[in-house]
């Protein structure tokens, strides 16, 4: 419903807008704006929403979107043809995965962002089966000279993060911007 989105977007606005506090931990510095599952395309096309409030808040945005991060990684593997035989066999390269993803995020940074940026990951809910949210985003965190915002398909409850309403959550020291808040 787009009505969510709306009020989303506008939590978001709102947030942005606010003056940086300074001196914060990296992972108080991450930001989720948590939404429904199902409005995954929805919030896609209107991703240029997020990046104009912002932009409106003087700050610039750097957006990665790492929907292919995993198929692309997988490319390069010399062994990728006895993965898709015995996927299991790929399990112990998960952690890999996300080391090498998080450091070539981080030399894009490096080159891109400083302190007032907020740099906006799209795309976390492909990591889903392959990686951690929450370690990808602990880990990414720490390459973020401004605000990380993390576009997350799935709830927020009783700070605890729950990616595309798994059983599974975890608690992390992010602000969560939802369509309640």
């Amino acid at each position: 419903m787009s009505n969510r989105l709306n009020r989303l977007i506008k939590n978001y606005t709102n947030y942005i807008s606010l003056p940086w506090m300074k001196g914060l931990a990296n992972e108080q510095r991450v930001l989720f704006a948590v939404y429904h599952k199902e409005d995954e395309l929805k919030l896609r096309a209107r991703v240029e929403e997020f990046r104009l409030a912002t932009e409106s808040a003087n700050h610039p945005w750097l957006e990665l979107d790492i929907t292919r991060l995993f198929p692309e990684w997988m490319a390069k593997q010399k062994y990728r043809e006895d993965y898709f035989e015995d996927p299991e066999a790929l399990v112990p390269k998960y952690k890999t995965f996300v080391r090498q993803s998080v450091e070539g995020l981080a030399e894009l940074i490096t080159n891109q962002a400083d302190e007032k940026t907020v740099v906006v990951l799209i795309g976390c809910g492909t990591l889903f089966g392959f990686a951690s949210v929450s370690d990808f985003v602990k880990q990414l965190a720490e390459y973020i000279p401004g605000r990380l915002l993390v576009l997350f398909p799935g709830e927020y409850i009783n700070n605890s993060y729950r990616l595309l309403d798994a059983r599974d959550g975890w608690g992390y020291q992010a602000t969560a911007i939802t369509a309640d808040t």
